[in-house]
């Protein structure tokens, strides 16, 4: 997945009028605001709400749902292998959002301020903040992209990171 093809995957969703948040690799590097490292995938978080509508413009544009572990997330591969990795957010009335999880008592929390802004390739981009990159981070053996993208933020903002 290049920066141009998540930059028309995000034209295409704003077009749709649609929410997202790009999360995952790229959501790093975006906060960055440059691109360290190749992508396999493009994850976005949307409003569960405007499923619909995403889901509608993906497939406009070729995209077919290619996995499902709904409700918590699902992938859509476009025909030359393009996937993109999408989690349905339930937003609260303070900006706040839930995604469900493995464990349905445990659901993923993202606070308000979470919310925020990166670039790629000098376009302003919605994406997830530094911490909560960090807080998706935990649980799980990671692989040598998760370690690379974890060192990028202790580079860049000096947060700290479980590995």
């Amino acid at each position: 997945m290049t920066a141009e093809d998540v930059l028309s995957v995000l034209t295409l969703l704003r077009r749709a009028e649609v929410d997202v948040w790009i999360g995952g690799g790229w959501g790093i590097d975006a906060l960055i605001g440059e691109q360290t490292r190749d992508h396999r995938d493009l994850d976005l978080m949307h409003r569960q709400d405007q499923e619909a509508a995403v889901m509608t413009a993906l497939s406009e544009a070729g995209f077919v749902e290619s996995l499902s572990w709904r409700p918590i997330r699902f992938v859509v591969t476009a025909p030359d292998g393009r996937e993109i990795d999408l989690h349905p957010l339930a937003f609260g009335d303070d900006g706040s959002a839930t995604q469900a999880s493995p464990e349905p008592e445990r659901p993923f929390t993202y606070p308000s301020p979470c919310f925020v802004t990166g670039a790629i390739k000098g376009t302003t981009v919605p994406c997830l903040s530094a911490e909560q990159q960090v807080y998706f981070h935990q649980g799980y053996e990671p692989t040598d992209p998760d370690r690379h993208d974890m060192a990028q933020l202790r580079r860049v903002f000096g947060i700290a990171t479980h590995f």
